[in-house]
């Protein structure tokens, strides 16, 4: 096991860093940082906004041997450290940009200002089954996952809705490397903090979609009380019409939550 090297896209204005709070973005297995460009763009104004690549994704270099998801934690801790050194920071994360979130909540939680993890869960799915996708997927390729992926990221008919969005984002899929995009499942096929959640102390949300099959809400609700359950703030939110990429399918909703968890956390101190 070795900590992966992940880069990141500025997606708000560039300007100097360290005026207006740091939002890193998280992305979900087999997308990009186009995963956040749009409600990165909304919140831009008020946030620096960051989003990272998986290992093998976008820009971030391949993989060349497995890494767990607290691994995962890491790097993105040694990505800001590269960009504004010993830093507090905002979160959020889809899926296992998600998983990875909570690892930063358990192991880093001193670097966060907040954590926003979003269509994830504590445990995703089964090892069996992540195990089995990444021999798939190191045989035949990423393309294989394409028209499984489609089903389970978008609601119905968001595609047809959004035909030229929803494919630059399935383009990710096709393009990631096949042996990172196995190592990210063989991370997620270890990765399981049910048991760690009450660890979590930063000011936490936990959104759902209301049509997601991968992280039901009950999933949220689940992240919710064991983070309470250890005296830490949290809550969860549904969207409703969204399947399992939240901030792509509806930008505004999430970019409006976002914004009110950074203000309070940054009004109340809690940021500071």
């Amino acid at each position: 096991m070795a900590r992966p090297n992940v880069k990141a896209v500025l997606l708000s204005p560039q300007r100097p860093l360290g005026d207006k709070p740091l939002l890193v973005a998280g992305p979900s297995l087999g997308t990009s940082t186009l995963l956040w460009t749009q409600a990165g763009a909304l919140l831009g104004g008020d946030v620096d906004v960051v989003a990272w690549d998986l290992p093998g994704h976008g820009i971030s270099p391949a993989a060349t041997e497995p890494f767990t998801v607290a691994e995962l934690a890491d790097a993105v801790v040694e990505l800001v450290d590269s960009i504004a050194p010993g830093a507090r920071f905002h979160y959020a994360g889809v899926s296992l940009g998600g998983a990875t979130g909570l690892q930063l909540g358990i192991k880093h939680g001193d670097r966060l200002k907040s954590l926003s993890v979003q269509c994830t869960g504590a445990k995703l799915g089964t090892p069996e089954g992540w195990l089995e996708r990444a021999e798939t997927v190191r045989t035949q390729g990423t393309p294989v996952m394409i028209q499984g992926s489609a089903q389970r990221w978008f609601a119905p008919g968001f595609m047809e809705h959004q035909p030229e969005l929803s494919g630059r984002l399935l383009h990710s899929l096709r393009d990631a490397d096949r042996f990172s995009y196995a190592f990210c499942c063989e991370a997620l096929a270890g990765f399981d903090v049910r048991d760690q959640l009450g660890s979590i102390s930063v000011p936490t949300q936990a959104i759902a979609g209301a049509l997601d099959s991968v992280a039901p809400p009950s999933m949220a609700t689940e992240i919710v009380e064991g983070i309470t359950s250890g005296g830490g703030t949290a809550n969860a939110a549904t969207l409703e019409g969204v399947a399992h990429l939240a901030p792509f399918e509806a930008p505004g909703h999430v970019a409006e939550l976002l914004r009110s968890l950074i203000t309070w956390t940054e009004s109340t101190g809690a940021g500071k």
